[in-house]
């Protein structure tokens, strides 16, 4: 599989239970450093954290990151305790994600990853959080049109 993509890799993180602009930025910047790994958030993934089903099916989620342009090589995660792991099988040179993952659930494994990719000279890099816009308030706002 990684035969197509070339260094340097850019490990991104996403679950993509409506892909919006956010997204689109984060790929876009990601692209700048590298050949994008985008490490996909399963169903279980999603509900380790984030307490809540996605509304679209991992199987249908995949279908939609495959078809995206800036992306090399989809590969499934279980969620944030994957980002070691994925991390240090890849040896990617940049892990890139929002920088709303800075506090909140996921803020220790941010600094977990820091460590481990210090290891081999690799860099996490936030994206500044787009404004207004996350798969939440999507959901949230289609609620109270309903």
């Amino acid at each position: 599989m990684l035969k197509k993509i070339k260094r340097p890799y850019v490990l991104v993180f996403m679950c993509l239970d409506f892909l919006h602009h956010g997204h689109i930025n984060i790929l876009e910047k990601a692209k700048k450093k590298g050949d994008i790994i985008l490490a996909l958030v399963t169903d279980k993934g999603i509900l380790s954290y984030k307490k809540k089903k996605p509304l679209i099916s991992y199987r249908n989620r995949l279908k939609i990151a495959k078809s995206l342009r800036n992306v090399n090589l989809v590969i499934p995660s279980k969620g944030p305790a994957d980002f070691n792991k994925l991390a240090k099988r890849y040896k990617c040179e940049f892990f890139m994600h929002g920088d709303d993952w800075k506090n909140g659930v996921q803020s220790n494994f941010r600094k977990n990853l820091i460590k481990t990719m210090k290891i081999w000279g690799g860099k996490v890099i936030d994206i500044p959080y787009t404004n207004k816009i996350s798969s939440t308030i999507i959901k949230s706002t289609i609620n109270k049109k309903r």
